[in-house]
């Protein structure tokens, strides 16, 4: 028996069928590192972050300009503007899945986006959820952790989504005046402060206590969307600081003093979390689990933690670690294929380059992981727990028979498992294909097999 196409697989986004098996596997691997493209060519004519950032400048100013009557319709002309630039992003995202010369970095770009989620359940965020992922995400998947961070927590969705556009400091001008004028004190947002401990950097048993949630949203104060008055800041720019939001004084957390710095000392702090022990474990721990199994082995685990540490949060540096792992290349395909994965894969399969982005959103949502839009901060589960139920499994069936449909007859199913799947199919599946009444019936067999469900 030949060995299975682990490299695709588990690591890249599923074989194609015209794709070599490479001889060597892990340096094929390793060698994408180096090649990747920041932004591929299907997200090269979408808005940027700062386009997309002037286009909801424009609207607060037309909307403040307006008569009170004529508000509603401007920011619902603005949603309808979002939605469509949402639906593009998705169908530059799963282009650029089935295009890419680079498969393993553009999952990785699907691990982060999913690690540092936003969701467009959040209406002000759907125009903005595409760029998010292109510009705080993509630069940085072959760069350093903290600069991942520190791209994320000051991105505008990031911002909008977890409130921390609203945030005020209490003690603040802002907040001073205010709490003269309303007699309360208002603003202070610790969402995105939340996250940063719980799901982005230490992880939920990092060891930080509730007084460092709020004392990182106090040093985060400030940080929020430009605007168009004359003393917005730096045209062109997508997020900025505004001192007199900022909640003055130094601040404490995990057990460090940090001094009044403005801007500086929340950057300090996350320069500080991106390097600490417990974000190393937390962020080797989604790693071995995402791509090896989903009770990763403890020394794979201690593996990534030190090259994380001993690289400063290099990344590349962790990926090499992982994929010379021994216990990465376990030939058994142990980890269930989520939603997304299962869906690229199949159209990969089937040699599909491009799908319309209604199309691609459509199929997404009826399988039950909509792009960009997972049920809460915590991103979509990573484990078979989260995507192997029954009727889960049924919306596979179906969106295969539709995909298998769509290929048409010409599609021989042995001869496609063959090349996708070399050394990997079991005797079962190749007794269900060869016993199929027909090609899409066979074609629906070979997408919903265990060998293919898995990678």
């Amino acid at each position: 028996m030949r060995t299975p196409p682990l490299a695709s697989h588990r690591f890249g986004l599923g074989a194609r069928p015209d794709e070599r098996v490479p001889s060597d596997p892990r340096q094929w691997l390793l060698a994408q590192l180096d090649a990747q493209t920041t932004r591929p060519p299907p997200w090269q004519k979408l808005p940027s972050t700062a386009a997309l950032t002037g286009v909801w400048l424009d609207q607060q100013r037309a909307v403040r300009q307006a008569p009170e009557g004529q508000r509603a319709g401007i920011r619902e002309a603005y949603l309808r503007r979002s939605r469509g630039d949402y639906l593009a992003a998705i169908g530059a995202r799963v282009d650029s899945a089935l295009q890419t010369q680079t498969p393993f970095v553009e999952h990785l770009v699907h691990f982060w986006a999913n690690h540092f989620a936003v969701s467009v359940d959040k209406l002000l965020v759907i125009g903005l959820a595409g760029a998010f992922e292109a510009d705080a995400i993509r630069p940085h998947v072959t760069g350093r952790f903290e600069d991942m961070l520190v791209a994320v927590a000051k991105h505008p969705a990031m911002l909008l989504y977890l409130d921390q556009a609203q945030s005020i400091g209490p003690n603040s001008q802002v907040g001073s005046r205010s709490q003269a004028r309303l007699q309360r004190a208002r603003g202070l947002n610790e969402n995105l402060a939340r996250e940063i401990l719980e799901l982005h950097t230490l992880g939920v048993k990092g060891g930080y206590q509730q007084d460092d949630v709020t004392e990182l949203a106090r040093a985060l104060t400030g940080w929020t969307l430009p605007d168009d008055r004359p003393d917005a800041g730096a045209p062109g720019s997508s997020s900025r600081f505004v001192a007199a939001l900022h909640e003055p004084g130094a601040r404490r957390v995990t057990g460090r003093l940090y001094p009044e710095a403005g801007e500086e000392q929340a950057l300090a702090i996350l320069r500080d979390l991106a390097a600490a022990p417990a974000t190393a474990r937390h962020i080797a721990t989604k790693l071995a689990r995402h791509f090896v199994a989903d009770e990763p082995p403890p020394d794979l685990v201690r593996r990534l933690e030190d090259a994380f540490l001993r690289s400063g949060g290099h990344l590349p540096t962790v990926y090499r670690a992982l994929v010379t792992a021994d216990p990465a290349w376990d030939p058994q395909f142990t980890k269930f294929r989520t939603p997304w994965e299962w869906a690229i894969a199949s159209l990969r399969a089937l040699d599909t380059q491009a799908l319309a982005p209604t199309q691609a959103s459509s199929l997404m949502t009826q399988l039950g992981q909509p792009v960009w839009r997972p049920g809460s901060p915590a991103g979509f589960g990573d484990t078979a727990a989260s995507w192997a139920a029954p009727d889960a499994l049924l919306r596979r069936v179906e969106a295969s028979q539709r995909l298998a449909r769509q290929a048409g007859a010409n599609v021989d199913a042995r001869a496609l498992g063959a090349r996708i799947l070399p050394g990997a199919m079991g005797e079962a599946t190749a007794r269900s294909i060869s016993l199929a009444e027909s090609g899409e019936q066979a074609l629906t067999l070979l997408l919903v097999s265990p060998e293919f469900l898995r990678r």
